[in-house]
């Protein structure tokens, strides 16, 4: 028997397949190969089509059955995790009313900014644990004000993964944790914020029915068995958003646990049971995937950093250099502290944790008699690498401490100077593990089905190794300090 996870990226859509028994991946398949587009057809906007999702979803599952020769009675369950914050909205017969206005898209910025202030900060820190912001709310309400002819058609609005689920079993539902990622939920009154509803003008009867996020959430109808090639009946067993997700996939479920990612932005996500909401501006709470109602505990703690694995690419395609493992062994070469030069990695917009500052991508102290291209390639590592202690150290002051570091083994964290420095200077070790989205949604299904302990035992063949510390915290530190003053002259001269 075998359990298929599904993990909706903006980039692809991500298909794994697992043994049941074992947690083994038999395979992960992308659909499309290439890069999914999206659309933009203004500054800051960023749309996809839902339908198309939902055909590769389609093309992807058949792709994998028939290759691997696997009768679709043989799958026991589905998983799914989606990029975070979209917004899809359809009408009574289930029909797409627009695009999905996805994640990156900023259009509702104002609106959710106008919305802190409205209903009143105290009120969604300690209520949302988080500003309303840009996430999915404040793109209903931005299609309330905006398109009002489609607003009035609308009798559902879902979030990404929610559709999927959708179109596989005919059922309109979402979590806890999706509605929270939305900023619909109501921390205190464990319910869908009537305060939010009422604020932007959205009827309660568009919220989504709410399921558990392990559990049987649905049965694949007929009509998604003829277009999937799945077997009708076969069970939704679990749903997520992409980053709660890559925490469950590394085993991150209770508080002082941590996930990161160093992807083409990187990703700190942190469990604890403090509701603090001190840094409620430049950190999002969401409810993680094992979040408890009755004590409001297991909340997810996310920082997000832009400028961070694209800084690296960036170096990629425009130094004399034919690929990464070059970079990282030119930057082996180079002392701690990259004799002097600090590059300051946020050029990919606006940073939440800088206070929604775009400050750009610095290079400093440049010195064109000494620096070479070995010395931009340890700066740029050391420079993403104390961006993320930056936000740990703000994660910190909030309540969310690390004691147990995990990453996947991709991007920056196969760069020992990236990870080491990071080790070094939280004084914390850092456990690299071979595992992904896609396959920790498939994994995912077996804690509804058999326990976490059998999710637990998956990982046992995946770690891969462990960063501890270096002795010489001193010169890490004082390269660290001497990057974080350089930092701060620069947000002091932009404000």
């Amino acid at each position: 028997m075998y359990y298929i996870g599904i993990d909706l990226g903006s980039s692809s859509i991500k298909i794994a397949l697992v043994e049941a028994s074992t947690g083994k991946k038999v395979t992960v398949v992308q659909e499309p190969e290439e890069e999914m587009s999206m659309m933009a057809t203004k500054p800051g906007w960023a749309e996809q089509s839902p339908e198309l999702w939902w055909e590769l979803v389609c093309k992807g599952i058949k792709r994998i059955l028939k290759d691997h020769k696997i009768s679709p009675a043989n799958i026991s369950g589905l998983g799914i995790a989606y990029q975070m914050h979209g917004l899809v909205i359809v009408d009574t017969d289930g029909i797409p009313l627009r695009n999905s206005i996805i994640w990156c898209d900023s259009r509702a910025v104002e609106i959710g900014n106008r919305a802190y202030k409205e209903m009143g900060e105290e009120k969604c820190d300690t209520r949302l644990l988080n500003a309303p912001g840009n996430f999915t709310a404040s793109k209903l309400a931005w299609v309330r004000e905006n398109e009002p002819e489609v607003f009035d058609k609308v009798y559902k609005f879902m979030l990404p993964g929610d559709y999927i689920g959708y179109r596989l079993t005919g059922k309109i539902a979402s979590t806890i944790s999706g509605l929270s990622e939305g900023v619909f939920w109501d921390f205190v009154e464990n319910q869908v914020s009537k305060e939010v509803l009422k604020h932007y003008g959205i009827p309660e009867s568009m919220v989504p029915d709410t399921v558990d996020t392990f559990g049987n959430q649905g049965e694949v109808s007929k009509e998604g068995a003829q277009q999937s090639g799945l077997l009708e009946g076969t069970p939704i067993l679990y749903r997520s958003g992409d980053q709660p997700n890559n925490a469950l996939s590394l085993n991150i479920f209770e508080p002082g646990e941590v996930a990161a990612t160093g992807g083409t932005s990187g990703v700190v996500y942190a469990i604890t049971d403090n509701l603090s909401v001190k840094e409620s501006s430049r950190v999002n709470n969401f409810a993680h995937v094992n979040y408890r109602q009755d004590t409001h505990t297991r909340i997810g703690k996310l920082l997000c950093i832009n400028g961070s694995g694209i800084q690296y690419r960036w170096l990629l395609n425009n130094l004399d250099v034919s690929s990464y493992e070059e970079m990282n062994d030119l930057a082996s070469k180079i002392g701690i502290g990259s004799d002097g030069l600090s590059i300051i990695p946020f050029g990919n917009g606006a940073e939440r944790m800088l206070n929604n500052q775009d400050i750009g991508t610095r290079i400093v102290n440049l010195d064109l008699n000494r620096h070479s291209k070995a010395h931009l390639c340890r700066a740029a590592l050391e420079g993403i690498a104390f961006s993320f202690v930056y936000g740990m150290e703000i994660m910190s002051s909030d309540g969310a401490k690390a004691k147990v570091i995990r990453a996947g083994n991709d991007n920056l964290f196969r760069s020992a100077i990236f990870a080491g420095t990071i080790s070094t200077l939280i004084q914390e070790e850092i456990e690299i593990y071979n595992t992904t989205g896609a396959i920790g949604a498939a994994r995912a299904c077996a804690i509804y089905e058999h326990g976490q302990e059998k999710f637990t035992s998956y990982m046992d063949n995946d770690h891969v190794m462990t960063y501890r510390p270096h002795e010489n915290k001193e010169l890490y530190q004082k390269a660290y300090e001497n990057w974080k003053n350089e930092l701060q002259l620069i947000l002091k001269t932009k404000k």
